[in-house]
C-alpha cells in the first residue's frame, strides 16, 4: 500500500475524556467518540495527540484549501505514492485552480499533466467530473454524498474522504490503512483483501458525532496506518494504541489470508504506460513504426497496448500515425 499522507488540520488540543455527572449537559461530550465494547475512548486521544505530534505539513491539509483541491487530491493518491502526488497536485492547482479551468482545458494537456502517476484514465475522469460540477452543480463541488457518488470517478471512499477532509463533517473513511489499524486492534494481522460490512460497521462505532472531531479522528488514525502500522514491519513500539491492540497481544500471529504482490512489468499496464510516455514527450502526432520503437515493445504487446488505449479514449488515430485525444 501506498503511504498516502491526508488532511490534518490542527484544532484544539484533545482534552482527555471525564467521567460524565448527573449534572452534564449532554453537549459536554459532543467530541466524545462512540466505541466498541473493547476500546475506550482513550484511543481516540491518544491517536489525535500521537497525531498533532507527528502529522506531516501537506499543502492540500492547510486551512482554507478548497473542497475542489481535495478531491483533486484524493483521486491523484489512488494507487500512487505521495512523493509522486505532490508535485504533480502542486502543479495542477496552480495551472487548474478550479473545475471550470479543468473542464475547459485540452485532453491532451491533461495528460501531459498528470505525467507518470499511473492510470492516467483517471485524469479524463477528473476532467469528466470537472465539467459535471460546473454544469450541474454552478463549479461547486456538492457536500451530499449522492452528489458525490453521481460525480465521473467518484466511488464511496473518495466520497466519504471529501465529506470528511474537505468539509469537516462526519463521515466513516474507510481506505487500506484504517482497516488495517483497526483489523489489528481486533486480533488479525490483516483485514480482508476486500471490505467488508462488518468493518464499516467496526469503524463507524469508532468516529465522532462532532464533524471536526470526526475528520480529525479519520486523518490521524489513516496516517497511524501508512506511517507506524505499515502492512510489513510496523513500528509497534512507536504506536500510541499498541497497549489495546490485540494482535500484538497475541504475539503477532500470522492469521491473515496471504497477499500477492501485483506484479507490473510484462503486464498490458506497463505496454500502455510506455507508449504514454512516448505520446506525452512528442506532444504532436508519431508514427506507429516511431511509436513502437521508442516504446520498446514487440509486436504481441504493441498491438494489444495500443488498441486498449485508443479504446478508453487516451489516444487517437491520425492519418496513419498515433497522438494523444484533443
Amino acid at each position: 500500500m501506498d503511504v498516502r499522507l491526508r488532511h490534518y488540520r490542527p484544532g484544539p488540543h484533545p482534552q482527555k475524556p471525564r467521567t460524565a455527572s448527573a449534572g452534564t449537559s449532554a453537549n459536554t461530550a459532543a467530541c466524545t467518540p462512540r466505541t466498541p465494547p473493547c476500546h475506550t475512548g482513550q484511543v481516540y486521544f491518544e491517536v489525535i495527540e500521537w497525531f498533532a505530534k507527528h502529522g506531516r505539513p501537506l499543502p492540500w491539509r492547510e486551512p482554507g484549501t478548497p473542497p475542489w483541491a481535495i478531491l483533486v487530491c484524493e483521486v491523484m493518491s489512488q494507487q500512487t505514492p505521495v512523493s509522486r502526488v505532490l508535485p504533480a497536485w502542486t502543479a495542477w492547482m496552480k495551472r487548474w485552480p478550479t473545475p471550470k479551468d479543468l473542464a475547459a482545458a485540452r485532453a491532451a494537456d491533461v495528460l501531459v499533466a498528470w505525467g507518470r502517476l499511473g492510470y492516467p484514465r483517471r485524469a479524463l475522469r477528473l476532467q469528466e467530473c470537472a465539467g459535471v460540477v460546473v454544469e450541474k452543480f454552478g463549479g461547486e463541488l456538492p457536500r451530499n454524498r449522492a452528489d458525490l457518488l453521481s460525480l465521473p470517478g467518484v466511488g464511496p471512499y473518495t466520497a466519504d474522504a471529501v465529506i470528511a477532509f474537505a468539509y469537516r463533517e462526519r463521515s466513516v473513511v474507510l481506505d487500506t490503512n484504517i482497516r488495517r489499524v483497526l483489523a489489528r486492534q481486533h486480533g488479525t494481522e490483516l483485514p480482508p483483501p476486500s471490505p467488508r460490512k462488518f468493518e464499516l460497521e467496526r469503524a463507524d462505532k469508532l468516529v465522532p458525532d462532532d464533524g471536526e472531531a470526526a475528520a480529525q479522528w479519520n486523518a490521524a488514525i489513516m496516517e497511524l496506518g501508512a506511517l507506524v502500522c505499515t502492512a510489513t514491519n510496523p513500528a509497534c513500539e512507536q504506536c500510541p494504541i499498541a497497549g489495546t491492540c490485540r494482535w500484538v497481544q497475541a504475539g503477532k500471529p500470522h492469521n491473515a489470508a496471504p497477499r500477492t504482490t501485483q506484479k507490473f512489468t510484462g503486464t498490458q499496464r506497463e505496454a500502455r504506460g510506455k507508449i504514454m510516455a512516448v505520446l506525452r514527450a512528442a506532444r504532436h502526432p508519431v508514427s506507429l513504426e516511431r511509436l513502437q520503437h521508442e516504446a520498446g515493445l514487440p509486436d504481441v504487446r504493441f498491438t494489444p497496448a495500443l488498441d486498449a488505449l485508443l479504446e478508453d479514449g487516451l489516444a487517437r488515430r491520425e492519418a496513419g500515425a498515433v497522438a494523444l485525444p484533443d
